[in-house]
């Protein structure tokens, strides 16, 4: 099952609505948020490698508020 973890900066002030539609999504095993250049950390889980992908293009960037994400695709070692 692909594994991928997401650096999240938002607009000023939509941290909070951020990590909630995040928390909210099924794909979603883990949120935080930080302190630093970056807002949240997602860890996300799909059935597949398109799917991931599908995930990351076409829902994640597209949350009110997500100003730049950084994808970290996990591999199995």
């Amino acid at each position: 099952m692909p594994e991928a973890f997401v650096l999240f900066k938002t607009e000023p002030t939509h941290e909070r609505e951020v990590y909630l539609a995040l928390a909210d999504h099924e794909g979603v095993a883990e949120v935080h948020a930080l302190y630093g250049e970056f807002d949240l950390l997602v860890r996300i889980s799909s059935p597949n490698s398109k799917d991931l992908s599908s995930m990351l293009m076409n829902t994640f960037r597209r949350i009110e508020g997500v100003k730049e994400t950084q994808t970290l695709i996990a591999v199995e070692a």
